[in-house]
């Protein structure tokens, strides 16, 4: 289990447990943190679970697949640290993540 924050464009904190194995996508929908639409359900298939990883954690939370790349490219804002939550899976190596919402999904 994973102690998660996700953090709203306005500041707003959300922080809640994840259990190992989920992604951080199904993390945020299974608390009902608002922000992250998940159109397509975690299929890489859409850009509506596009969050900024905090630069502290980007080493672990590993690269963007060229699969994730191409959807990225749908979605507002990206930056260095852009990446779909649906492609972050939840270990207890990501206890602490913090993760930050763009102001409007793809």
């Amino acid at each position: 289990m994973a102690k998660i924050t996700y953090i709203e464009h306005d500041g707003t904190e959300h922080q809640v447990d994840v259990q190992d194995g989920l992604t951080v996508m199904e993390g945020a929908i299974r608390n009902m943190v608002p922000g992250i639409d998940a159109d397509c359900g975690g299929a890489c298939a859409c850009a509506t679970c596009h969050v900024y990883v905090d630069p502290a954690w980007t080493d672990k939370t590993g690269e963007r697949s060229s699969m994730e790349e191409s959807m990225l490219d749908f979605a507002s804002d990206v930056q260095e640290t852009s990446r779909l939550s649906c492609q972050i899976k939840v270990s207890a190596a990501l206890d602490g993540l913090v993760v930050r919402l763009p102001e409007e999904q793809g």
